[in-house]
């Protein structure tokens, strides 16, 4: 029988939640899959230093929630710009700030959603503040993205791109799932796992979401 993976220890919240929030991964080891981001991550989450990084992926594939399990490692003060506030004002505040005063925690992890969606100003903008000579002290740049594909070579050959995959997941993440029935429901028979997982493309999130719905009618 293969080892059931890492959760974290249950803790009954004082508000009802979805599943996605209520399992989410708080330690890298947490995570269905991505292999090689996961060893990548916790070295730098071991030995921090100023950097900046392109999480790229399909949706679901965890590159944001990666992004939040390594600033609690770190520990680092996440500053968060969503795909909707990515303008050039809003990064200037996240940068200055980083610039001008010491993080609670010691770090900064200043994570760029969907980064390919922001404005060719918002991105030529950030090459200035991820250059050598402007960057902020101990602050770590974290970008997600679906593609590489859009962005100057420029902005790539400041980053370091860490691919993120579904590819392989499917063991791992009907453990996953099997658990969280087991803990859910106390027990009981539970539907194709399997199926659930294979019909969402190994998305995690997805493969949750579906099975909030199975124990709501089991």
């Amino acid at each position: 029988m293969s080892a059931q993976p890492n959760l974290l220890p249950f803790r009954a919240p004082s508000a009802p939640q979805s599943l996605v929030e209520k399992y989410r991964p708080h330690q890298l080891a947490e995570f269905c899959g991505i292999t090689k981001p996961k060893e990548i991550l916790s070295r730098l989450a071991e030995r921090p230093y100023s950097s900046s990084w392109i999480f790229t992926g399909e949706s679901g594939t965890g590159k944001t929630t990666a992004a939040q399990a390594l600033a609690e490692m770190i520990p680092a003060e996440i500053q968060h710009i969503g795909s909707q506030e990515l303008t050039i004002s809003r990064i200037k505040e996240v940068w200055e700030r980083c610039s001008q005063y010491s993080s609670r925690s010691g770090w900064w992890l200043n994570l760029v959603d969907e980064v390919d969606t922001g404005s060719r100003a918002a991105q030529d903008y950030l090459l200035s503040r991820l250059d050598s000579t402007a960057s902020a002290p101990d602050t770590i740049w974290v970008f997600t993205c679906n593609s590489t594909e859009s962005f100057h070579p420029r902005f790539l050959s400041r980053s370091r791109v860490l691919e993120f995959s579904n590819y392989g997941i499917q063991r791992e993440a009907v453990e996953l799932l099997q658990t969280v029935w087991d803990r859910e429901t106390g027990g009981k028979t539970a539907p194709n796992l399997a199926r659930i997982v294979k019909e969402v493309n190994g998305n995690v999130r997805a493969a949750l979401m579906a099975l909030e719905l199975e124990i709501m009618t089991s």
